[in-house]
């Protein structure tokens, strides 16, 4: 069974994401994205060895959208510092990105690779498709380096995200990848305590 049909009902009206991705391998795609300049092609073959971020947003040249692309640029070196790509992804194509991040001065700051998905499968893959606008869902999706989502998140249209959160969140995907057997807790910081769950700790939390 493909991860499509894992999250899927049989009445495709009523496909919905679901945390049933988590823990699961990204499915093959490949890709135009807008970068530095120019443009470059992006499969899942980019993503194992290292940990990625695919950032999904309705569309280009829109409100909520580019504030949260914009946070995601003023973070992108203390994410690059921890050995993350970034990889925003909309239904626009990398024409569109490449109009929007030359027109306007909010996107201009961004770095990271933009990846243009006009044909959907990306953000059907990740099952964030809103099909009967043919336009994506805000959803965060954290991958480790074995290709295996981490983090999901999914937030309304009319609600932004945070990077600073964002950074947080891999920063604990990370830490419990390298220290088998701990657990980061509610509000954990990088430095803080963790947990190693065991029966010498049940019910004295």
């Amino acid at each position: 069974m493909s991860l499509l049909d894992s999250i899927i009902t049989d009445d495709a009206d009523d496909f919905r994401p679901t945390s049933s991705l988590i823990g699961t391998e990204i499915r093959p795609f490949n890709a135009t994205a807008y970068h530095d300049n120019g443009f470059i092609e992006v499969s899942e073959a980019d993503v194992y060895g290292k940990w990625s971020i695919f950032f999904f947003y309705p569309a280009d040249f829109t409100f909520v959208c580019p504030t949260e692309l914009t946070d995601m640029a003023a973070h992108y070196e203390e994410f690059k510092a921890l050995g993350v790509e970034v990889y925003s992804v909309s239904t626009d194509t990398h024409f569109a990105h490449l109009a929007w991040h030359s027109s306007s001065p909010m996107i201009s700051s961004i770095r990271f690779p933009m990846i243009g998905d006009p044909t959907g499968t990306i953000t059907r893959n990740f099952g964030v498709m809103i099909e009967e606008d043919g336009l994506a869902d805000r959803g965060t999706f954290v991958v480790d380096p074995d290709g295996i989502i981490q983090v999901l998140e999914i937030t309304a249209g009319s609600i932004g995200r945070s990077a600073a959160e964002l950074l947080r969140k891999v920063k604990a995907a990370q830490y419990v990848r390298e220290n088998p057997g701990e657990v980061c807790p509610a509000n954990w910081a990088q430095g803080s305590d963790t947990l190693r769950p065991g029966a010498d700790i049940v019910g004295k939390l």
